[in-house]
């Protein structure tokens, strides 16, 4: 049975909770002119998009005041990190839902439709419910627009994240898990309060804006953690990022929790692993304390969640929910740990889109993903020839993904997902040659692309050949709206 929370501990103060609550509910009731139907909140987040991104949390902070101070209605944990951020968030609210906590994610980007990043209770809101809090968003966005100053403006993504936050405080849930955008320190995520940090990995991406080693974009997503709060580190943590995170954690006086990775079981292919490991500051002499047990029981599950790196990244979202109960005095139950790694899977990681021939689809878009794609391609394909149909936007690191990639594929087809910023298919087949691949064919449109290598994999004699399209989330997205209106037709 799973064990009760103690939610007064978990909802915070009672009085501070119903409070809040109140003021969005109010504020929930006015919107811009007219009524917002799905149609109309997309069409406006879409005319937002020429504007791109403009850092800093001033902006950010006028829309929660504006709209009362939503997100503090509810308790937080934010996830930071370079890769599996989407998944560890899906599955630390999984868990945490399975505990008797209504609980909340907000995700970015989102494969389809914006309304896919925000959900309660593991369920999308309904689309109405999201158009009226874009509604709300963009009220008090002409509001705060009108304080500032020049051309500056509150952004697509800052509305989307308050529009978000309003939601969850309208929906009364008791715990949000919210991805951080990009980076950290001035993302908008960040004016929640969140006490516990979570970190997945750390690589080179977003180089422009976070700077160009691996010590400082981690040292921007880690600006995030709080004084006093708790750090919970993934496995894979690069050492430069583990430098960094431990020297935050000192100067924030901050508790560390290491993940373990999961690790499979010897007998029946069920995965198991450790729980994880405190870092206990101790007299606070400055040694680092020692690792010690959090916790001594295993959990033996078999994911939904497919792929080795979505072991590392359940594992991860485990060692946080416990934290979190932990903070309520309520122990991790290890059925609701089953449940939710049984019921978590997370579109466009791993996707399998047919089987027959098997047709996977995956959001890796930047090497450290890749690679990540690569460990599990086995796993997934096992002795079958790969086609890779591929796209990827500018600023990306083509040239490494190929690399990794094409080493595990037979031919290639070359596309552009639908973005102002993708990289033309004939640039990533020079790539290719560059790096002695020639069986590469360039294919502008992205479904013709895919069913150009679907074709290729049925003639094989032997069934011996599969489909692996990946290399953007834009790409992603475009092909699973593709094939959900095909089978609409």
């Amino acid at each position: 049975m799973t064990p009760s929370p103690d939610r007064s501990r978990l909802a915070g103060s009672a009085s501070a909770r119903t409070s809040a609550s109140a003021r969005t509910s109010a504020s929930a009731r006015t919107s811009a002119p007219g009524v917002w139907t799905p149609a109309r909140a997309e069409a406006h987040l879409r005319s937002l998009e020429l504007f791109g991104m403009r850092f800093g949390l001033d902006r950010m902070r006028r829309l929660m005041t504006v709209l009362d101070s939503p997100q503090r209605a509810y308790r937080a944990l934010q996830v930071v990190g370079t890769n599996g951020k989407t998944s560890t968030t899906r599955m630390i609210a999984a868990i945490l839902q399975r505990h008797g906590l209504r609980t909340a994610s907000y995700t970015s980007p989102h494969l389809i439709s914006y309304d896919e990043r925000l959900q309660v209770c593991e369920r999308e809101v309904a689309p109405e419910a999201f158009a009226a809090a874009v509604g709300r968003a963009v009220n008090a966005a002409e509001r705060v627009n009108r304080t500032l100053s020049g051309d500056d403006h509150v952004t697509q993504f800052e509305l989307l994240t308050a529009a978000a936050l309003s939601e969850m405080a309208a929906q009364e849930v008791e715990v949000a898990v919210v991805e951080a955008g990009l980076g950290g320190r001035y993302d908008a995520t960040s004016v929640i309060h969140a006490p516990i940090t979570v970190l997945t990995n750390v690589a080179l991406e977003h180089t422009r804006w976070l700077g160009p080693t691996v010590r400082d974009i981690a040292g921007e997503k880690l600006a995030v953690v709080r004084p006093g709060g708790t750090l919970v580190l993934g496995a894979d943590l690069h050492p430069e990022a583990r430098e960094v995170a431990l020297a935050v954690a000192d100067e924030r006086d901050a508790r560390i929790v290491c993940a373990d990775a999961a690790v499979e079981g010897e007998d029946d292919g069920e995965l198991e692993r450790d729980g994880p490991v405190v870092r206990d500051r101790g007299d606070g002499a400055g040694d680092g304390g020692a690792d010690i047990p959090f916790r001594g029981a295993r959990a033996r599950t078999h994911p939904r969640a497919r792929g080795a790196f979505q072991e590392r990244n359940f594992a991860l979202a485990r060692a946080a929910a416990e934290v979190f109960l932990a903070g309520a005095h309520t122990p991790l139950s290890q059925p609701a740990v089953r449940a939710a790694r049984l019921a978590t899977e997370v579109a466009g990681r791993l996707h399998i889109l047919a089987e027959d021939p098997l047709t996977v689809l995956d959001g890796a878009h930047n090497p450290h993903a890749a690679s990540a794609l690569l460990e599990s391609l086995p796993a997934a394909f096992g002795e079958q020839r790969i086609g890779l149909v591929m796209g990827v936007l500018e600023d990306k690191d083509a040239a490494a993904m190929l690399a990794l990639l094409l080493s595990r594929c037979e031919r290639a087809w070359f596309t552009a997902p639908d973005s102002p910023r993708a990289l033309s298919p004939a640039a990533l087949r020079s790539l290719a040659r560059q790096l002695g691949f020639e069986e590469a064919v360039c294919e502008p449109c992205p479904a013709r692309a895919l069913a150009q290598a679907r074709r290729w994999a049925h003639e094989a004699a032997d069934g011996e050949r599969g489909v692996l399209a990946t290399g953007s989330v834009y790409l992603v997205g475009e092909l699973l709206h593709a094939s959900r209106a095909s089978e609409n037709l």
